[in-house]
């Protein structure tokens, strides 16, 4: 049982890393073989890393034998992760520092994945921003309809607001048509709140930022 919760744990810590790379649809991740394998491989970490801790009898100060088990259940759990981005050594090629361990294998592995999901959803993306944009004016949308996405979220951190506003900005200096602005406005905002809330949006809108 303690293991099980353990791989759990491990599967838990992968997944919400994995869904905060690809926070437009994490559902996808359901599909990729790759992204299954990296689970799998961190599930099986933090099994291993349980049992080394019984092993060496790593208590980590508890009291009792019960509650030692549980903080090496918690401990391997979360441990997995740190493992698998662990380096043995590091080796300087040219003017980088590249570690040598399990960390090249868990970046190799996150490549894949990345290259994999960009490929299968590259076209359905450009055909639902074709389809949401197709009557919005760039030069109408581009700060309401920002500004207004944002305003449906709740939780958009300082960070990502400002990371939008640069890329927005930069988008208007762009020598583009008002229309190829206004997909590529969409892609922006689709990467941060999802296709729904920026079709919502759009609707919402529409009086105001249409062609």
């Amino acid at each position: 049982m303690a293991y099980l919760l353990a791989s759990f744990l491990g599967v838990l810590v992968a997944a919400v890393e994995l869904a905060s790379r690809y926070r437009d649809k994490p559902v996808a991740l359901l599909g990729m073989v790759g992204s299954w394998i990296y689970v799998g491989l961190n599930a099986a970490t933090s099994a291993a890393a349980l049992a080394a801790a019984r092993a060496f009898g790593w208590d980590f100060g508890a009291t009792s034998s019960r509650m030692a088990l549980v903080v090496q259940v918690l401990a391997a759990g979360v441990a997995g992760l740190a493992l698998l981005r662990s380096s043995v050594f590091v080796v300087r090629i040219g003017d980088r520092d590249v570690g040598v361990g399990a960390s090249v294998i868990v970046s190799e592995l996150l490549g894949i994945i990345d290259k994999s999901i960009d490929r299968r959803r590259a076209a359905d993306r450009a055909l639902l921003v074709t389809e949401i944009m197709k009557n919005v004016s760039f030069e109408k949308a581009y700060l309401p309809l920002p500004g207004f996405c944002l305003s449906l979220l709740q939780n958009v951190s300082a960070e990502d607001q400002q990371s939008l506003a640069t890329a927005v900005d930069a988008l208007r200096s762009q020598s583009m048509t008002d229309a190829q602005k206004a997909y590529t406005l969409g892609l922006l905002l689709m990467n941060l709140a999802g296709s729904d809330v920026l079709s919502a949006a759009v609707r919402a809108l529409s009086k105001e930022i249409s062609r």
